[in-house]
């Protein structure tokens, strides 16, 4: 049952903040970096992978494995979460909306002007001059994954192109983060979905929506905050507690 408290708030919201996780993929059947690999990538730790010294001891096989990445987001599609944020965006003021999610599966859900908090799958650049190709890139060459790739050139300077995501040791994009910590300070409400919150700097988020006086909602199917006040748990998948919410909300 969705508190009476909550609908209110969100009906009077002039500003929502909409910040997703991993959780939220995951519900499109996206493995998240604590799933199990297959095939040839069962015998490397993903993190291992996620790093630019990875990329400079064997391009072809980081390059091969965000490709075979990228080919589950293609194949996958947005889940009623995804399509009820867009859907929400309709009946508020003003929607922001932050994702720590790599894929593109908000975009296709129909929500617009998305903050990529890590990076995208879909936009590399160039490894040498940071530069981003001139078209998108197309569809991945090994569909099935399993195999080293070796990476495009880049047509400004031909160095190697790497993926688009934030590795670790690698800082966020400023002007991302900003964007999400600006979002923060101004919203009225602060819904946070598929994320546990505790990986800074992007668990920053909600702390400073909270601390500027907004109510926060988590939808996540663990138990999740630390404030007694102006604070909601909807435990549960999102693609039913999200949904439901917005049913709660606006249905009248």
């Amino acid at each position: 049952m969705i508190p009476a408290p909550l609908i209110t708030a969100l009906r009077e919201a002039r500003h929502v903040l909409v910040f997703t996780g991993a959780g939220v993929s995951a519900e499109s059947g996206i493995a998240t970096f604590r799933d199990a690999l297959t095939g040839l990538w069962e015998r490397f730790d993903p993190a291992a992978l996620a790093t630019a010294d990875a990329f400079r001891r064997d391009p072809a096989l980081v390059w091969g494995w965000y490709e075979w990445r990228r080919m589950q987001v293609l194949q996958a599609q947005p889940n009623p979460a995804h399509q009820a944020i867009a859907a929400l965006a309709q009946h508020v003021a003003k929607l922001t909306l932050v994702t720590q999610n790599v894929d593109d599966l908000h975009e296709r859900a129909g929500s617009r002007e998305v903050i990529h908090l890590h990076g995208s799958l879909h936009q590399p650049r160039c490894f040498a001059c940071a530069r981003t190709p001139g078209e998108p890139l197309g569809m991945p060459d090994e569909p099935e994954g399993g195999r080293r790739l070796e990476p495009p050139h880049c047509l400004h300077c031909g160095g190697k192109l790497r993926p688009g995501v934030v590795w670790f040791g690698e800082s966020l994009p400023t002007q991302a983060l900003n964007a999400a910590f600006d979002a923060a300070a101004e919203c009225d409400v602060l819904i946070s979905i598929g994320t546990s919150g505790v990986v800074y700097p992007a668990a920053e988020v909600p702390e400073r929506a909270w601390r500027a006086g907004a109510v926060l909602v988590h939808i996540n199917l663990q138990p999740v905050g630390n404030h007694a006040e102006r604070e909601y748990l909807l435990r549960g998948a999102a693609a039913e507690q999200l949904p439901a919410l917005l049913h709660a909300a606006f249905a009248d």
